[in-house]
């Protein structure tokens, strides 16, 4: 009987620590520029470390920082060839500039969608 009553507090007592492991444990989407991302006028793009998939649906690889990402506009999509820079400002919020409208600063918010 001493024996199950030990088990149990044991049991009972290692509870919260697995529970605490298990919420840390859980995938992390905030905090970090990847993810699926949507502008106010439908446009969206996805970035996955330093691999992009462009407002036009263009394949191809960036400069990426876990808060911060960079590629050159590819010549099938509007602004061939300029710059774009995008800044994670807030878990859900990206600002993209474009290098020709520097002053020109886009909102970007994460959403979901699916190719």
């Amino acid at each position: 009987m001493t024996t199950r009553i030990t088990i149990l507090v044991r049991l009972v007592a290692t509870l919260p620590v697995l529970s605490l492991a298990l919420l840390l444990a859980s995938p992390a989407r905030a905090d970090a520029i990847d993810g699926h991302w949507c502008a106010e006028d439908g446009r969206h793009l996805s970035i996955d470390g330093p691999a992009i998939t462009t407002p036009g649906g263009e394949r191809m690889r960036g400069d990426y920082q876990r808060h911060y990402f960079s590629y050159v506009i590819p010549a099938s999509e509007p602004h061939a060839g300029e710059a774009t820079a995008m800044t994670l400002v807030s878990d859900d919020v990206v600002h993209l500039k474009v290098q020709i409208d520097a002053a020109k600063m886009e909102v970007w918010r994460r959403c979901d969608f699916t190719t």
